[in-house]
């Protein structure tokens, strides 16, 4: 089985001007946009709630930073699907340390992803009609003529009459 070559993410992570919209939507309702990422990649929706709440947690017991769980998770699955190039160090390093814009470069990557393609449909619609179209004539009366004796009726047919 063949492996298709790794491609780079469709933006870098601190690409935000190239698509203001999201950038705009991380920052003022993060959380939102990370269900909707989680969403559209095909997982629960409230599969981020999962960072928030850990993050809770971890701060009231004490414990030190760890990498947020869902974004780093749909980082790799993302990566893996896609065949995006990157290591499991780089996607925690960036689940650490900008979560934000880790959660807005994944929701660039599916916008790019999920354009719709352009079909081009090419068809050669050329009919040829090999019989001449049928066409129906009145009945219409000749004078009677004599036949000559060689007449050709059809090629290469000879009438002769005696």
């Amino acid at each position: 089985m063949a492996e298709k070559p790794l491609t780079d993410w469709d933006s870098g992570l601190l690409d935000c001007f190239e698509d203001a919209s999201t950038c705009c939507y991380g920052f003022w309702c993060g959380p939102c946009l990370a269900c909707t990422v989680a969403g559209r990649f095909g997982e629960n929706n409230c599969l981020p709630l999962c960072d928030i709440c850990c993050c809770v947690v971890s701060r009231f017991l004490g414990l030190p930073i760890f990498p947020p769980p869902a974004v780093l998770s749909l980082r790799a699955a993302m990566r893996n699907r896609y065949g995006i190039k990157g290591s499991l160090c780089k996607d925690i390093a960036t689940s650490c340390c900008c979560c934000t814009c880790s959660w807005c470069q994944m929701h660039r990557e599916l916008k790019h992803r999920k354009q719709a393609p352009t079909v081009v449909n090419i068809q050669n619609n050329n009919i040829v009609n090999m019989q001449p179209v049928p066409v129906m004539q009145a009945p219409m009366m000749m004078p009677v003529q004599s036949v000559p004796a060689a007449y050709m009726a059809q090629p290469a047919v000879t009438v002769v009459t005696q």
